[in-house]
């Protein structure tokens, strides 16, 4: 094992953080198909590779899929989520000029969890050139709403999952809370 390549693996994985708060540049093309690519090369079982990512880069329609997003939120069983929802000043996607739906194909064996690793790859490739990323659970309450899978343009057979909003940071990492070490048990 290269030890100077797994130090830098480790070190970005610690780095990463969820970033709220974007710069208005969008990213380069470059950038977000190496982000893809990233995606693309998550480990899937029986190497099945369920994923779809749609990128979204036009705000009229990120704006639409936030308000649709909260509207669906308001009508929530949890109280909070019922006031989350109706909080004008929120952005689901923290005004991100980039974001990515990530969806699984109905039929794969484990697609929830295959198009998770994907997003987790994106999110760490993203961290190391510095780019700022949030894993975005609340774009399920858009999915909700058939009409609104339409506008994305998903193909057949396929099911958005999460979203990831991506963008330039306007401040560099906080860094992150102390991690409970004391989860680990070993057999041998």
């Amino acid at each position: 094992m290269n030890t100077v390549l797994g130090n830098i693996v480790l070190e970005t994985i610690k780095d990463r953080r969820s970033v709220r708060k974007y710069q208005n540049q969008q990213i380069k093309d470059e950038e977000l198909k190496m982000i893809i690519e990233a995606g693309i090369y998550a480990p899937t079982a029986k190497n099945d590779q369920p994923w779809h990512f749609t990128v979204i880069q036009n705000q009229k329609l990120i704006e639409h899929m936030n308000e649709e997003a909260k509207k669906s939120m308001q009508t929530s069983d949890v109280s909070w989520m019922r006031e989350m929802g109706k909080n004008e000043k929120l952005n689901i996607f923290f005004h991100s000029p980039t974001v990515i739906v990530v969806s699984g194909r109905k039929t794969a064996i484990s697609p929830l969890v295959d198009c998770c690793a994907a997003i987790q790859n994106m999110l760490l490739a993203a961290e190391s050139m510095d780019i700022g990323t949030c894993w975005i659970g609340l774009a399920k309450f858009f999915f909700t709403n058939p009409k609104n899978i339409e506008k994305l343009n998903i193909p057949e057979g396929y099911q958005p999952y999460y979203a990831v909003s991506i963008g330039y940071k306007t401040s560099p990492n906080n860094k992150g809370p102390e991690r409970n070490k004391n989860v680990v048990n070993y057999i041998k």
